[in-house]
């Protein structure tokens, strides 16, 4: 059972400390209010060309509704890897099973909150299918496309961050080995 089935609670999430390393389980929306950092797993998804997955949350989503986005992801539940976590949500919000390979972690203070976000890649081949209370719309796009949209349109924090340690990868894209 998902930690946001349980009743009365919302979804449980694991707090993490600048390490990145558990220090307690918590509440997602008690941990946004307080500041608290917790994981959050993504993935970069490119279709065969090499395109950019990009999408519009919905207007309905609880962060950052309507705003575009290259990640697709959400909370890793409680005792969730990040590669388990980012997968799972491939499968939720986008109704695909492709393979995620783990790519980097960072630090994100932009946002709601500061957050771990464990970045991954999925080279997506089979028809989307995306879940419409989490996505308005969608679109593949070129590298070039991308970069002309993403000063245009308003942009997920994360995902901006995200795709600049991505395609400009560095000692800045570092992060710490996703937790055993």
């Amino acid at each position: 059972m998902r930690a946001d089935i349980v009743s009365g609670v919302g979804e449980l999430v694991e707090r993490v400390d600048d390490l990145d390393r558990v220090v307690g389980v918590v509440d997602r929306g008690e941990a946004v209010r307080r500041g608290w950092l917790h994981r959050i797993a993504t993935t970069i998804c490119r279709d065969e060309a090499g395109r950019f997955l990009v999408s519009r949350r919905s207007d309905a989503h609880s962060r950052f509704p309507g705003h575009y986005d290259v990640l697709v992801g959400g909370a890793t539940d409680v005792g969730e890897s990040y590669e388990e976590a980012a997968a799972r949500e491939l499968a939720e919000e986008l109704g695909v099973g492709a393979p995620v390979r783990f790519l980097f972690t960072f630090m994100c203070r932009r946002g709601i909150s500061p957050i771990w976000v464990g970045v991954h890649e999925a080279v997506v081949t089979e028809p989307l299918s995306p879940d419409p209370s989490e996505i308005a719309w969608w679109s593949w796009m070129t590298e070039t496309e991308l970069a002309k949209a993403i000063d245009r349109w308003p942009f997920v924090p994360a995902g901006q961050e995200a795709l600049r340690r991505y395609r400009y990868p560095g000692p800045h894209a570092a992060g710490p080995q996703p937790p055993p």
